[in-house]
């Protein structure tokens, strides 16, 4: 039954995660935890192995997503390798931190923030744009609607934010995109469908970064990474299909409801720790 259980929370967690270009793993940490309580057969996943076992996982749903979102034509290939230069090393300081920091206390903060960026997506259209200088990156994007969008970034900044996004990422097994993607539409004027698949190329970049170096330190069951990846890799494939078939505004408001969920579970975990 658990190994049941564990295919099916792979396919829900990819399919959510590629939706809205959060990678899956801020589903399947806390799913793990919670198992590892009730479960005999998995009572032996600590927070270290649960995390470890998400970001591999997270490779196969970041490449899957990833995959099917270039096929799209939604990628932006050069953003996403600039937006790695930051999570890649920060990824390695998130793992490092996981052995020492006060996860607790990190996890109230760090919810408490999501739910922000939750709130400020709600008033997004009434935030002005950061003001890039000229010597920013500026960038198109055709609809396929044969609309033109301009949107841009300054790289230090882009690279700052993506160090703390790798961060979280190799701290809590997370793919970062829940605050990535809100940074790449408020800050830096990308579209929705966009972000989304761009952060999914970040997030499968980071995603190898830090498994490798959790793999070193032995932080991964693979019996389950096994029974996760069937779900992982085709919820990739049907949740970049989804988010095909959504408006700009429905992915927004399904990000948004879905940041607030996570920043109240994360907070709970973190208080309950």
């Amino acid at each position: 039954m658990e190994w049941i259980l564990l295919v099916f929370l792979g396919l829900v967690a990819s399919i959510l995660g590629s939706i809205m270009g959060l990678g899956g793993g801020i589903i399947v940490v806390p799913a793990l935890m919670i198992l590892s309580a009730y479960s005999p057969l998995l009572s032996d996943i600590t927070p270290q192995v649960a995390v470890g076992t998400s970001l591999l996982v997270m490779i196969f749903t970041g490449l899957s997503s990833t995959l099917a979102y270039l096929k799209q034509k939604k990628v932006d290939i050069q953003s996403a390798l600039i937006f790695f230069a930051g999570s890649g090393p920060g990824a390695l300081f998130g793992v490092w931190l996981n052995k020492d920091i006060n996860t607790d206390f990190f996890l109230v903060i760090f919810g408490g923030f999501i739910i922000l960026v939750s709130f400020i997506l709600m008033v997004r259209k009434h935030i002005k744009p950061l003001k890039r200088k000229p010597s920013g990156i500026k960038r198109k994007y055709i609809t396929e609607a044969g609309e033109t969008e301009e949107y841009g970034f300054q790289p230090v900044i882009a690279v700052s934010i993506a160090f703390i996004v790798g961060m979280c990422s190799g701290l809590f097994g997370i793919g970062g995109g829940s605050l990535m993607v809100p940074a790449m539409i408020l800050l830096f004027g990308f579209p929705p469908h966009l972000a989304v698949a761009t952060s999914m190329l970040m997030i499968f970049l980071s995603a190898i970064v830090s498994s490798i170096t959790h793999l070193s330190l032995g932080n991964v069951n693979w019996l389950y990474t096994l029974a996760l990846l069937p779900g992982a890799w085709f919820g990739g494939q049907l949740g970049a299909a989804v988010n095909r078939r959504m408006s700009s505004d429905a992915v927004v408001h399904l990000l948004r409801v879905f940041l607030i969920i996570i920043g109240v579970r994360l907070i709970y975990q973190g208080l309950t720790g």
